[in-house]
């Protein structure tokens, strides 16, 4: 799996937060959280809407990108997502 493409996502969910994953299929992990059975955070805030991802060569640099988004402050993870969003082929 370390070969994998793998991506780095965050979705705005309906009381508009936002909740950052990683996966290697992410229409399907999108599915997963809109169908109640994704993240206990996700869970309860449906639905949710992919804003941005991005793809990495391995899972273990999307978990670390993921990270590394999720310290960043609200308005720090909307102007990165603005600033990269047409950057990634992958971006919603």
């Amino acid at each position: 799996m370390a070969d994998a493409v793998a991506y780095m996502y965050v979705v705005r969910c309906a009381d508009d937060t936002l909740y950052t994953g990683y996966t290697t299929d992410l229409e399907r992990r999108i599915k997963t959280h809109n169908a109640g059975k994704g993240a206990k955070y996700t869970r309860v805030r449906r639905p949710v809407k992919l804003i941005y991802s991005e793809s990495f060569a391995s899972k273990n640099q999307a978990m670390s990108a993921e990270a590394t988004f999720k310290r960043k402050t609200r308005k720090q993870k909307l102007d990165y997502i603005a600033t990269h969003k047409n950057e990634d082929s992958t971006n919603d």
